[in-house]
Protein backbone atom coordinates (compact mmCIF):
# COMPACT_ATOMS: atom_id res chain seq x y z
CA UNK A 1 0.00 0.00 0.00
CA UNK A 2 0.99 3.44 -0.81
CA UNK A 3 -0.04 7.18 -1.15
CA UNK A 4 -0.54 9.47 -3.96
CA UNK A 5 2.33 11.34 -2.76
CA UNK A 6 4.71 8.63 -2.63
CA UNK A 7 4.20 7.55 -6.27
CA UNK A 8 3.73 9.46 -9.66
CA UNK A 9 1.82 6.84 -10.83
CA UNK A 10 -0.92 3.89 -10.13
CA UNK A 11 -0.64 0.76 -13.05
CA UNK A 12 -4.34 -0.24 -12.02
CA UNK A 13 -7.05 1.25 -9.97
CA UNK A 14 -10.28 -1.45 -9.20
CA UNK A 15 -13.87 0.32 -8.38
CA UNK A 16 -17.34 -0.15 -8.52
CA UNK A 17 -19.20 2.68 -10.63
CA UNK A 18 -22.67 4.09 -9.32
CA UNK A 19 -24.26 4.56 -13.17
CA UNK A 20 -22.68 3.82 -16.45
CA UNK A 21 -23.16 5.13 -19.93
CA UNK A 22 -22.41 3.59 -23.25
CA UNK A 23 -19.33 5.60 -23.37
CA UNK A 24 -17.75 4.50 -20.34
CA UNK A 25 -18.67 7.96 -18.62
CA UNK A 26 -19.64 7.13 -14.91
CA UNK A 27 -21.37 8.59 -11.51
CA UNK A 28 -19.32 7.76 -8.71
CA UNK A 29 -19.83 9.15 -5.01
CA UNK A 30 -22.64 6.94 -4.04
CA UNK A 31 -20.29 5.79 -0.87
CA UNK A 32 -18.99 9.49 -0.19
CA UNK A 33 -15.09 9.26 -1.80
CA UNK A 34 -15.98 10.59 -4.44
CA UNK A 35 -12.79 13.55 -4.54
CA UNK A 36 -10.25 10.54 -3.59
CA UNK A 37 -11.60 8.31 -5.82
CA UNK A 38 -11.25 10.74 -8.78
CA UNK A 39 -7.96 11.85 -7.46
CA UNK A 40 -6.64 8.12 -7.70
CA UNK A 41 -8.47 7.38 -11.13
CA UNK A 42 -6.22 10.47 -12.51
CA UNK A 43 -3.30 9.07 -11.69
CA UNK A 44 -3.96 5.45 -13.23
CA UNK A 45 -2.49 4.06 -16.10
CA UNK A 46 -5.73 1.81 -16.55
CA UNK A 47 -9.39 2.49 -14.32
CA UNK A 48 -11.07 -1.06 -14.75
CA UNK A 49 -14.90 -0.60 -13.36
CA UNK A 50 -16.61 -3.85 -12.13
CA UNK A 51 -20.63 -3.62 -11.93
CA UNK A 52 -23.62 -5.50 -12.41
CA UNK A 53 -26.06 -4.46 -15.50
CA UNK A 54 -28.40 -2.48 -12.74
CA UNK A 55 -25.77 0.28 -13.12
CA UNK A 56 -25.83 0.40 -17.19
CA UNK A 57 -27.78 3.51 -18.30
CA UNK A 58 -28.52 4.68 -22.15
CA UNK A 59 -27.97 8.42 -20.58
CA UNK A 60 -26.41 9.53 -17.13
CA UNK A 61 -29.23 10.42 -14.43
CA UNK A 62 -31.81 8.31 -15.06
CA UNK A 63 -30.82 6.14 -12.23
CA UNK A 64 -29.09 7.71 -9.70
CA UNK A 65 -28.29 11.41 -8.33
CA UNK A 66 -25.29 12.90 -9.08
CA UNK A 67 -23.17 13.49 -6.01
CA UNK A 68 -21.54 17.08 -5.71
CA UNK A 69 -18.82 17.51 -2.90
CA UNK A 70 -19.38 21.23 -1.67
CA UNK A 71 -17.68 23.18 1.25
CA UNK A 72 -19.37 24.40 4.32
CA UNK A 73 -19.27 27.82 3.59
CA UNK A 74 -22.60 28.88 1.29
CA UNK A 75 -23.50 25.35 0.83
CA UNK A 76 -27.42 26.54 0.77
CA UNK A 77 -26.30 28.94 -2.15
CA UNK A 78 -24.35 26.02 -4.16
CA UNK A 79 -27.99 23.99 -3.68
CA UNK A 80 -29.98 27.12 -5.31
CA UNK A 81 -27.48 27.62 -7.82
CA UNK A 82 -27.33 23.77 -8.83
CA UNK A 83 -31.62 23.74 -8.56
CA UNK A 84 -31.12 26.96 -10.90
CA UNK A 85 -29.54 24.83 -13.55
CA UNK A 86 -32.57 22.24 -12.91
CA UNK A 87 -33.80 19.14 -11.03
CA UNK A 88 -33.69 19.32 -7.25
CA UNK A 89 -31.01 19.00 -4.44
CA UNK A 90 -30.69 17.75 -1.02
CA UNK A 91 -28.16 17.59 1.41
CA UNK A 92 -26.96 14.19 1.97
CA UNK A 93 -27.75 12.71 5.85
CA UNK A 94 -26.11 10.49 8.17
CA UNK A 95 -28.47 7.32 9.64
CA UNK A 96 -28.69 10.12 12.82
CA UNK A 97 -30.01 13.13 10.60
CA UNK A 98 -26.69 14.76 10.83
CA UNK A 99 -24.95 15.59 7.24
CA UNK A 100 -22.86 13.35 5.46
CA UNK A 101 -19.04 14.09 6.10
CA UNK A 102 -16.62 13.54 3.22
CA UNK A 103 -12.80 12.23 4.26
CA UNK A 104 -12.11 15.82 3.25
CA UNK A 105 -14.90 16.64 5.72
CA UNK A 106 -16.91 18.55 3.38
CA UNK A 107 -20.78 18.40 2.88
CA UNK A 108 -22.49 16.15 -0.24
CA UNK A 109 -25.40 17.70 -2.29
CA UNK A 110 -27.06 14.80 -4.25
CA UNK A 111 -28.33 16.12 -7.02
CA UNK A 112 -31.42 14.84 -9.16
CA UNK A 113 -30.76 16.62 -12.37
CA UNK A 114 -32.11 14.68 -15.05
CA UNK A 115 -30.66 13.36 -17.97
CA UNK A 116 -27.15 14.36 -18.88
CA UNK A 117 -27.06 14.94 -22.47
CA UNK A 118 -23.54 16.38 -22.32
CA UNK A 119 -21.64 14.87 -18.96
CA UNK A 120 -18.07 16.99 -20.41
CA UNK A 121 -19.91 19.93 -20.78
CA UNK A 122 -21.65 19.93 -17.56
CA UNK A 123 -18.43 18.71 -15.37
CA UNK A 124 -17.11 21.66 -17.17
CA UNK A 125 -19.79 24.03 -15.64
CA UNK A 126 -19.21 22.31 -12.17
CA UNK A 127 -15.71 22.54 -11.89
CA UNK A 128 -15.78 26.15 -12.42
CA UNK A 129 -18.39 27.08 -9.71
CA UNK A 130 -16.45 28.13 -6.36
CA UNK A 131 -17.77 26.41 -3.56
CA UNK A 132 -18.05 23.21 -5.46
CA UNK A 133 -14.75 20.70 -4.41
CA UNK A 134 -15.75 18.01 -6.93
CA UNK A 135 -18.18 15.94 -8.82
CA UNK A 136 -19.24 12.43 -9.63
CA UNK A 137 -18.74 12.78 -13.19
CA UNK A 138 -15.86 10.46 -14.22
CA UNK A 139 -15.38 11.44 -17.90
CA UNK A 140 -12.92 9.46 -19.98
CA UNK A 141 -11.25 7.39 -16.91
CA UNK A 142 -12.49 3.99 -17.10
CA UNK A 143 -10.51 2.38 -19.46
CA UNK A 144 -11.77 -0.98 -18.92
CA UNK A 145 -15.67 -1.86 -17.88
CA UNK A 146 -16.72 -5.41 -16.39
CA UNK A 147 -20.39 -6.07 -16.15
CA UNK A 148 -21.53 -8.91 -14.47
CA UNK A 149 -25.14 -9.91 -15.74
CA UNK A 150 -27.50 -13.25 -16.47
CA UNK A 151 -25.50 -14.30 -19.09
CA UNK A 152 -21.82 -13.82 -17.52
CA UNK A 153 -19.26 -11.39 -17.43
CA UNK A 154 -19.01 -8.80 -20.22
CA UNK A 155 -15.53 -6.86 -20.57
CA UNK A 156 -15.39 -4.02 -22.68
CA UNK A 157 -12.47 -1.10 -23.40
CA UNK A 158 -12.14 2.34 -24.19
Amino acid sequence: LTTLDEVSEVDLTIDGADEVDPQMVLIKGGGGALLREKMVAQASRRVAIIVDESKLSPVLGTRFALPVEVVDFGHRATARWLEAQGGSVRLRLRTDGQPFRTDQGNLILDWAYGPIADPAALAARLAARAGIVEHGLFVGLATDLFVAGASGVRHLTR
